[in-house]
């Protein structure tokens, strides 16, 4: 079985689980062998992958970040493997079965196939399958139509095993826990289905198994985790429980959380916690128009407190064109999100998924969209493809800046000094320039030379402020040559700060500051949450 990953670090837990339901299900014995590759190797690499293991059937599991290569992948297996059945299944093919079985695979599984594919697997070993034009076809035809769901969570396949602990070196663990969510948004696909829980043992009995293993990030694949906030509290005061250096992160629906909920999560060691939660817009319209049901107030209410705690990392989300949502309603949404000072401020843009119900609705709409993956959209009646240009340089300075922890106390002065909405500095500064390929170091002038031409903006200051996010955002390096103020009294300084800190430091861990005092950095103590070194003054 293949999986293509977005990053090396990622791993896919689909294909463990379905190599699981083979050894539980399936009444012929199959050899299971999975590949993980990433979408920054070659085709002929990852073909070549597979067809070294000379199988008789090879399963991909489909994304939009892999759906582009596998179809190239198909035609060079099918050369080397040409007695091979190739089998697709995941979100691309499951919803788009007919463009899978004419690009190269013989059957496409929908849905969840912890019972389906060793089902077939059995009927080609066994061979009850038919011939047709020169690929294994059974009877009723290459696409399983049967929607039924894998309906066992009461006993769920445990896909931990040493053989997959061998392979997360470095990466990302996933778990799930639950199936389906409670709400309907018509971007995605993950609404479907009523949500179905895992035993809460089995769900404890697989965290502590994960927390023991190494792995340092275990992402929980459950779409909304808190949408039973009676479960999800059991299951978050026993990760904070835990005798491990592991962080958990969870997607949650923010104005779910309760009070006793948010009491207990303050207990939490600082970076054990991670949360994502998506706001979307602020647009009343837009939320409507996509079924999205949320109670803004209390989800900023609880996301003020989770940041108030400063032991949790909290990541909070908006899609850039949804229906009804203008270039200046955005801007709006984008400012109000701002405020809430997340760890993280993600800008996505509307991708049009094959199965969601906005797909469908694109031609009514008006929406364009790209017609190869990811389906990013290009215009709509809203938007226009300047609009999206601008909201593309915006995102290129906050992903740079903002959302990595850089320059933090620079952003904060200009906006407080100058009185420009967040959403404008972003795009002033990613319609500047491009950050493709620079080093930090020319970025941060580049940053710094922007900042100083808003009215207002004090050089001094605003100098003061990067030297200072600069010791906090980056350890043994050297500050940009713009940041530097040669001063006789630095060896006495590093001296003093040695003795407040009990240890040697070396020169490029203080620095001069314009207003004549002195900063520096204790690089042995780091932020969990926001990733950032502690700094102190000295005058």
């Amino acid at each position: 079985m293949l999986a293509i990953n977005a990053k090396y670090v990622h791993s896919a837990l689909a294909v463990w689980l379905l190599s699981g339901g083979i050894k539980r299900y399936a009444h012929v014995p199959h050899n299971v062998e999975i590949i993980e590759a990433t979408i920054h190797q070659s085709c002929e690499e990852i073909a070549g992958m597979i067809a070294a293991h000379k199988p008789d059937a090879v399963g991909i599991s489909t994304y939009i970040w892999n759906a582009s290569k596998v179809p190239d992948i198909l035609k060079l297996l099918r050369e080397q493997l040409p007695n091979a059945v190739f089998i697709l299944g995941g979100p691309e093919a499951s919803h788009n079965p007919d463009y899978w079985l004419a690009h190269g695979g013989d059957y496409v599984i929908k849905g969840e196939g912890e019972r389906k594919l060793p089902a077939l697997l059995d009927v080609l070993a066994e061979g009850r399958g038919q011939k047709t034009e020169g690929r294994e076809q059974r009877a009723e035809g290459r696409e399983n139509r049967d929607d039924g769901r894998f309906d066992s969570l009461d006993d769920p396949i445990d896909p931990y095993d040493e053989t997959y602990f061998a392979t997360m070196k470095g990466k990302l663990a996933y778990l799930e826990t639950s199936r389906g969510c409670p709400f309907r948004c018509s971007f995605c696909l993950s609404g479907d289905d009523d949500v179905r829980f895992f035993p809460l043992e089995t769900a404890r009995e697989q965290i502590y198994k994960l927390s023991k293993s190494g792995v340092k990030t275990i992402k929980f694949v459950d779409r909304t985790f808190n949408c039973n906030p009676k479960r999800a509290y059991q299951l978050f005061e026993y990760v904070i429980s835990l005798d491990t250096a592991c962080c958990f992160h969870f997607e949650v629906a923010a104005d779910l959380f309760d009070k006793p909920t948010l009491d207990m999560l303050r207990t939490a060691p600082p970076g054990r916690i991670q949360f994502e939660a998506g706001l979307q817009s602020y647009h009343e319209p837009t939320l409507g128009a996509v079924s999205r049901k949320m109670d803004i107030i209390k989800a900023e209410e609880n996301i003020c407190s989770l940041i108030q705690g400063q032991n949790i990392h909290i990541h909070i989300d908006l899609i850039a064109g949804l229906p009804y949502e203008t270039l200046a309603d955005f801007k709006n949404s984008f400012d109000s999100a701002y405020k809430l000072v997340a760890h993280n401020l993600q800008l996505g843009f509307l991708k049009m998924l094959h199965g969601s119900a906005l797909r469908k609705q694109a031609g009514e709409l008006g929406i364009e969209y790209n017609k190869a993956p990811p389906y990013e959209i290009k215009c709509s009646p809203w938007l226009s493809a300047d609009d999206i240009r601008i909201l593309k340089q915006t995102e290129n300075a906050l992903r740079h800046t903002y959302n990595k922890s850089r320059f933090l106390s620079a952003l904060e002065y200009v906006l407080l000094a100058s009185g420009i909405r967040p959403f404008d500095l972003f795009y002033m500064l990613g319609s500047r320039f491009e950050n493709h390929g620079l080093s930090l170091e020319i970025y941060a002038q580049h940053v710094y030379d922007c900042f100083c031409e808003i009215p207002m903006v004090d050089e001094s200051e605003m100098l003061e402020c990067m030297i200072c996010d600069w010791l906090a955002m980056v350890r043994g390096k050297n500050m940009p040559v713009f940041m530097r103020r040669p001063d006789s009294r630095r060896k006495l300084v590093v001296s003093a700060v040695e003795k407040i800190l009990g240890r040697h430091i070396g020169r490029e861990e203080v620095a001069l500051l314009p207003s004549g005092g002195w900063v520096y950095v204790d690089v042995e103590k780091c932020s969990f949450v926001t990733g950032l070194y502690e700094i102190g003054f000295k005058n």
